[in-house]
């Protein structure tokens, strides 16, 4: 395992802690009974900032271990039947980029003049939503020989 699998092992740690307290945070104000504060973005904010170094970090970590070559040459047909392959080269990606973009419009959602209560429905459903996508798509060691990655 080379650094950078490290470092994008490692950090997927602080993107779950950081989008459970986002959710915490943001259930709080679910009911409309508080104003959306500083206290509130602060988690977001850092949930968006993992989130996109981990997809830096994930862009090198693909390009190169070669995933995209995939693309070119005709060779989608052998990645489609190789459920390894298929999995690095489409679902992981797809689905941590569908839930990077979940939580950019959720931090989106929590910026300009709307009610607070709007904010946190906003800001919790994206978060939570896009942390359901990131556990399923996560390379756990009880996943199969190829995808498994191991805990640290």
């Amino acid at each position: 395992m080379t650094a950078l699998e490290h470092l994008h092992g490692t950090l997927r740690w602080i993107v779950l802690a950081m989008g459970i307290w986002t959710i915490i945070r943001s259930m709080g104000g679910l009911n409309g009974g508080r104003e959306f504060t500083s206290k509130d973005k602060r988690p977001a904010l850092f949930l968006l900032i993992s989130v996109d170094l981990q997809l830096l970090l994930g862009i090198a970590l693909y390009i190169s271990r070669g995933y995209h070559r995939a693309f070119s040459g005709g060779a989608m047909g052998d990645v489609m039947k190789d459920s390894v392959a298929r999995f690095w080269t489409i679902e992981h990606v797809i689905g941590m980029l569908v839930a990077i973009v979940l939580i950019h419009v959720g931090y989106a959602g929590i910026k300009g003049n709307r009610p607070a209560k709007k904010k946190f429905n906003r800001l919790f459903w994206c978060t939570l939503i896009a942390l359901i996508l990131i556990l399923a798509m996560i390379p756990w060691p009880f996943r199969m020989d190829g995808i498994a990655r191991p805990w640290f």
